[in-house]
């Protein structure tokens, strides 16, 4: 370098230092993230931060709650099942009393069922909520328990006359709920709660995309087993109280199945939301669901979870593209700049001795290079929310 003089020296180290500047690195992962959480905006995919966007990138399991989740959160009474020697309608008309000091989904529809008959409703005395298992009260003048077969199990009452109908409901995914009228079985109401429109398709571009399923439910094993097998899960946790719901994520967790999310949308779903690296709950679920989430499903669309997976996936391609090429430009030129070149007297001089505002203009095209990797994302189609189109594989790569 002896005789370069104090100028060309000068230029060499203005040129280093343009080249230096790490621009495009600095653009590579805030550019790709702003466009991903824009692109899911736009397909009712909302993230409430970047780390959830990449962190449902890596996810391994996917545990969805079954009512209200996977199923549509408004069950019917399909049938009415009277114990030995009690009117069907007396058996409903004393429940719906009963279940109308409740707020549970599955109270909703016996109330509705009993008004869609016409059936007299008392008002229900000494009511006594048991969370996850039932309900107890007085109805003129008659005492009435509603809950699960434990529930009346532990009170006392024999279901054996009613075993085999309960059996053959419960294969049927129809969810049973145990009535007990004055300290004797009184029957059994079966309820069922459809599936979710789409819940299928989603489980299958989940299982497609190299993810475990688990469907997590507090009914009994046969009902979760049903629900489970219609829409393609390969796995149920069943019988699981709302305080429960924690303790199968960190399960889980401790498991070695993590990162997970966990796919909900009621009140109790929340603490589980709130413990799962990702909690994606639906709009049209409770308040403090969508508060506790990570990610919030605007349409209610079960799809929507398989499509935030893959983009985030592509997002993070994204930024490891960003990473390359802001890196390359800078292992690439700065020997240039260095003066590397110089001796390699066959090449023009603008070449062997990088002026500065060539260099400016380098720097500059790898920070465009950057931006419009990342703007490629708007382009995104995920999983078909846009014009059916093609979607990801496994990896998050345009199909």
């Amino acid at each position: 370098m002896a005789g370069a003089g104090l100028t060309a020296a000068l230029l060499r180290l203005v040129a280093v230092l343009v080249i230096a500047c790490p621009c495009a690195l600095g653009l590579a992962t805030p550019t790709a993230v702003m466009v991903g959480t824009g692109r899911g905006a736009e397909a009712g995919i909302l993230f409430r931060s970047a780390e959830a966007l990449e962190l449902a990138g890596g996810l391994r399991t996917v545990v969805l709650d079954k009512t209200g989740t996977v199923t549509s959160g408004v069950p019917e009474v399909a049938e009415v099942v009277p114990g030995p020697g009690v009117p069907a309608e007396r058996l409903l008309s004393l429940a719906a009393a009963a279940e109308r000091g409740s707020e549970h989904p599955l109270a909703a529809a016996v109330v509705r069922e009993a008004a869609r008959r016409g059936l007299p409703l008392g008002e229900p005395e000494a009511l006594r909520a048991h969370p996850g298992e039932g309900i107890a009260a007085s109805v003129a003048g008659a005492g009435v328990a509603v809950g699960s077969a434990r529930f009346l199990a532990g009170r006392g009452i024999d279901l054996a006359p009613l075993a085999a109908a309960a059996e053959r409901l419960e294969s049927a995914a129809h969810t049973l709920l145990w009535v007990e009228l004055d300290g004797a079985l009184g029957g059994l109401l079966a309820v069922r709660d459809a599936v979710r429109p789409g819940a299928a398709e989603a489980v299958g571009a989940l299982r497609a995309l190299g993810l475990d399923l688990l469907l997590l439910s507090g009914d009994r094993a046969p009902v979760a087993e049903a629900v489970a097998r219609e829409v393609g899960i390969p796995g149920a946790l069943a019988e699981v109280l709302p305080g429960g719901k924690v303790a199968e994520i960190e399960r889980l967790q401790r498991a070695g199945r993590g990162p997970v999310a966990m796919v909900g949308d009621g009140v109790n779903d929340a603490p589980a939301l709130a413990r799962a690296e990702v909690g994606i709950a639906l709009a049209s679920g409770a308040d403090i669901a969508r508060e506790a989430a990570d990610v919030t499903l605007l349409h209610a669309d079960l799809r929507d979870v398989p499509r935030a997976v893959a983009l985030s996936r592509a997002t993070l391609r994204t930024i490891r593209q960003n990473l390359f090429w802001a890196f390359f430009y800078n292992v690439l030129l700065l020997p240039v700049a260095a003066g590397a070149l110089h001796p390699v007297t066959a090449l023009p001089a603008v070449l062997r001795d990088l002026h500065p505002a060539l260099a400016a203009l380098a720097m500059a095209a790898s920070s465009l290079t950057v931006v419009g990797n990342s703007l490629r994302l708007r382009r995104a189609e995920i999983g078909g929310r846009r014009g059916g189109g093609r979607g990801y594989d496994r990896r998050g790569t345009r199909r």
